[in-house]
């Protein structure tokens, strides 16, 4: 998740939301990924990436938010720090919560009471899910294929998925998901993290 700072606006018009659906294009052909869900609000945005290197994430990130950044200095003249602090990343377990973590995402607009219903959201990833609308941005989501028989069984399916409150308290830790799966990406993140610190000595 990347916030503007001081919740300023990031994006103030449809042309903006669609400078940055296409920067995350460009720069998925760059540093392929997998995109599974997204949200895009007015001051912040929410992405659930899987990279193929470790390292890929944070450029991907640092390239998007700072060619989003030229672009917004151009159109609105922006002064000043842009981007609130570094981007926040959390890892999410890929358990039962994972998919749910995705609809959580985007559903942000609904709690927000931007609108009603979040199929009449067009900056998210919530209608691939649910009515098929094509998205050449997205990987379906590691769970999908298992909600269902057929495309019309998964779409009923993701719509009536009740959000686990573990995913809401889950929120605010450092990883997404179970108690367990916490744990485990916890530990395999301190491994990645010591043996890159191996590596360069």
């Amino acid at each position: 998740m990347t916030r503007g700072n001081n919740k300023n606006k990031v994006f103030k018009k449809d042309e903006d939301y669609q400078y940055y659906l296409n920067l995350i294009q460009k720069y998925k052909n760059e540093l392929p990924f997998d995109l599974f869900h997204y949200c895009l609000m007015p001051t912040h945005v929410h992405q659930l990436i899987r990279t193929k290197k470790a390292g890929d994430f944070s450029t991907y990130m640092k390239k998007v938010n700072l060619a989003y950044f030229h672009y917004y200095r151009r159109r609105y003249g922006w002064v000043g720090h842009f981007w609130q602090d570094r981007f926040k990343s959390q890892p999410v377990g890929k358990d039962e919560y994972f998919i749910q973590c995705g609809k959580y995402i985007e559903l942000n607009p609904a709690r927000k009471g931007l609108i009603d219903d979040p199929e009449n959201y067009p900056y998210s990833s919530y209608r691939f899910y649910t009515s098929g609308v094509a998205d050449q941005l997205i990987t379906a989501d590691i769970f999908y294929e298992s909600m269902g028989n057929d495309q019309y069984a998964r779409q009923k399916t993701y719509r009536d998925l009740v959000i686990s409150d573990l995913i809401t308290s889950s929120y605010s830790q450092k990883a997404w998901g179970s108690e367990h799966q916490r744990y485990n990406e916890g530990r395999k993140i301190q491994h990645n993290l010591s043996k890159k610190y191996q590596t360069s000595l």
